[in-house]
């Protein structure tokens, strides 16, 4: 079946109106084939499915039921911030797939292009960090919630296996450490996390921060959260490095506001886990199997792994520690 064929068919699967006017594939998931839908009459949605094998160069396969846990995650998650999220229309769940309204790019904006032209504002980091911080708030110690996504298993294979423990095969002498960063992960269950808080996720609309791609939800660990977009905020400096004290300052921002809203448990607890996991995301971002895909110089990546290594050898206990060892590196 040719993709017009089977968007045809998916429209109604998902109990929408029958038929399409046209649609194109949307570019940037390696997780699921998206596109945009024209609807007869004039409307556009987004209709995405999971792929069963992720779209990297390494062999990675992950359940499509994770496509129900993303509308989960959003429902949940909307009753608590309601504009930061999309609206879903439709949902089917044998075939993993569901239809949202789709966001037009004139007027949401991808944060990563936002970031790559060197547009970084901490007040855009910092609202990310608040929003993220009351989603966390709002579903902690929750056994309700938590029952919804009975997950580990899905999570682990998609975030802690290929981000933490594959690095530890190009870095045997951290295998302890990297694998403990993964066991007391999978260990740590405080909220409903989004598990993919990364600028390529987020568009900034008129009222604020909207997250997409939360395929990776689960009932776990807020560090998680926090630490992965920490995460990227250090890589911009590599990406764009006339603006890396610009994106230093969207890290303090972003921690800062995260931290402010910890209110589930003892906030040196929550940053203790996050300080200690950000080197291990750090490096599984040039040496585990989804490297981002801006780092290609060998000096760029062995910056990396030489501040990743090192934090990871002698760990810090607060994320501006972090921070300062790679502002260090890069001289700013």
């Amino acid at each position: 079946m040719d993709e017009g064929a089977f968007l045809s068919v998916a429209v109604v699967r998902l109990g929408l109106a029958g038929g399409i006017a046209g649609f194109s594939r949307l570019a940037g998931g390696v997780s699921s084939d998206i596109w945009r839908v024209d609807l007869p009459g004039g409307r556009s949605i987004c209709i995405k499915r999971a792929l069963p094998k992720l779209q990297v160069a390494m062999d990675w396969l992950v359940p499509v039921e994770r496509n129900a846990f993303e509308v989960a995650w959003i429902e949940t998650a909307g009753r608590i911030e309601p504009d930061a999220v999309p609206f879903v229309l439709g949902h089917d769940r044998s075939a993993g797939m569901f239809a949202m309204r789709y966001l037009d790019p004139a007027e949401y904006r991808l944060w990563k292009q936002e970031l790559r032209e060197g547009r970084a504002d901490p007040g855009v980091a910092a609202d990310v960090g608040r929003r993220i911080a009351s989603i966390h708030a709002g579903t902690a110690g929750n056994p309700e919630i938590a029952a919804r996504f009975p997950n580990d298993e899905i999570f682990r294979a998609i975030r802690p296996e290929p981000y933490l423990e594959a690095t530890a095969a190009r870095h045997p002498d951290l295998r302890d450490v990297l694998f403990g960063l993964s066991r007391r992960t999978m260990d740590t269950k405080r909220c409903l996390i989004h598990g993919d808080v990364s600028p390529k996720n987020i568009v900034l609309g008129p009222r604020g921060p909207v997250f997409l791609d939360s395929e990776c939800a689960w009932y776990g660990d807020p560090a998680f959260d926090i630490a992965f977009c920490l995460n990227h905020m250090l890589l911009k400096c590599l990406w764009v490095p006339i603006s890396a004290k610009a994106f230093l300052s969207c890290f303090d921002a972003l921690a800062t506001a995260w931290l402010d809203g910890v209110v589930w448990e003892d906030r040196a607890d929550a940053e203790y886990r996050a300080a200690t996991l950000l080197p291990g995301l750090f490096l599984g971002r040039v040496d585990g199997k989804s490297p981002v895909e801006y780092l290609t110089a060998d000096v760029d990546r062995d910056r990396v792994r030489r501040v990743a290594r090192a934090l990871l050898a002698n760990p810090v206990t607060e994320l501006a520690a972090v921070r300062a060892v790679w502002a260090k590196e890069l001289g700013v």
